[in-house]
């Protein structure tokens, strides 16, 4: 062989390999990339909240954001080095004026850090991959569970305080107030249930206490996940199928996973659709465990009868 052709081809093998190197180091992820469930902790305890940081092309992070309550927030920008993280984000429904600004730093296989609220107050969190809880489909679905039938509120746990009630066969919150926890936990399900709310009427029902599927008088408006029919702040309808205020309307949800189906009045409005992590307001951010139904009481009236919940087997 030519010993110029030797050299050339010794020169190429040398570049193709630094570009593949390159591109392995491009390919590898901050280990701050990922979907994290946190837990904030505060003078009286602790409340979920979560995190997702994505990549934007090859040197940019950015993000999304679930506070104590409402909707997912983007993050559009998320500083990281030395193992350090940081953001800040206007406020959304907290008490104050200011950015909510998050630092954490990579703990192990977790984070953990502080944040300041939109009121100044210094709290810490910690945090954990969010597990994928990717699941096949049943095997077969179990005997179905009346959590509501109209007899009582046996299925349920109330507080003393608690201003549900049961009057001729309906359960009904005449009045914010407290939400209804049930007492057993699920992990996927079918669950059906019939509700009605009045004008402006504003409530939700959450999966394993995590993920609110929305209650909303929202008849006539275009599709949104904060109206009736999405997964709060992350999942839209594909059509409004609300009907008005003050009729019953009907949910059948199926959940299995993340993965999400909900057909409401008949129409499936959300199809297999992925649920990227918690909702504000969930009980926990244990995305892994089982958890209960929780129906949302602390906004506007609302009424229910007929709450049937069909567990899947796994044989």
């Amino acid at each position: 062989m030519w010993r110029g052709a030797r050299w050339l081809t010794a020169v190429s093998g040398l570049l193709i390999a630094g570009v593949y190197a390159g591109a392995q180091a491009q390919d590898t992820a901050p280990p701050v990339v990922g979907r994290w469930d946190l837990t904030v902790g505060t003078d009286a305890g602790s409340y979920p909240s979560w995190l997702e940081v994505q990549r934007s092309g090859n040197h940019v992070l950015v993000g999304r954001f679930v506070g104590r309550t409402g909707s997912a927030r983007p993050v559009a920008s998320v500083e990281f080095a030395d193992d350090v993280m940081r953001f800040s984000i206007p406020p959304q429904w907290e008490p104050g004026d200011r950015d909510l600004h998050v630092e954490g730093r990579v703990d192990g296989e977790g984070l953990s850090g502080w944040l300041t609220d939109p009121a100044g107050t210094r709290l810490t969190w910690t945090a954990r991959r969010a597990p994928s809880l990717r699941r096949p489909a049943p095997s077969s679905w179990g005997t179905p569970i009346a959590l509501f039938d109209g007899s009582g509120m046996a299925a349920w746990q109330a507080s003393e305080n608690s201003q549900w009630r049961v009057v001729d066969g309906i359960l009904s919150s005449p009045k914010p107030g407290r939400n209804l926890v049930s007492r057993q936990t699920f992990t996927d399900f079918k669950l059906h249930a019939e509700f009605r709310y009045p004008r402006g009427g504003n409530s939700g029902i959450y999966l394993r206490g995590r993920y609110e599927a929305q209650i909303e008088d929202s008849a006539g408006l275009d599709p949104g996940s904060e109206h009736l029919g999405g997964i709060y702040g992350f999942l839209p309808p594909n059509e409004n199928a609300a009907k008005r205020a003050g009729e019953w309307q009907t949910y059948d949800i199926t959940l299995i996973g993340r993965l999400v189906t909900i057909v409401l009045n008949g129409r499936t409005v959300i199809a297999g659709q992925e649920i990227p992590g918690i909702t504000g307001g969930a009980l926990d951010s244990d995305e892994g465990a089982p958890g209960p139904i929780f129906l949302q009481g602390d906004h506007t009236a609302i009424d229910y009868r007929n709450i049937v919940l069909t567990p899947a087997r796994r044989d």
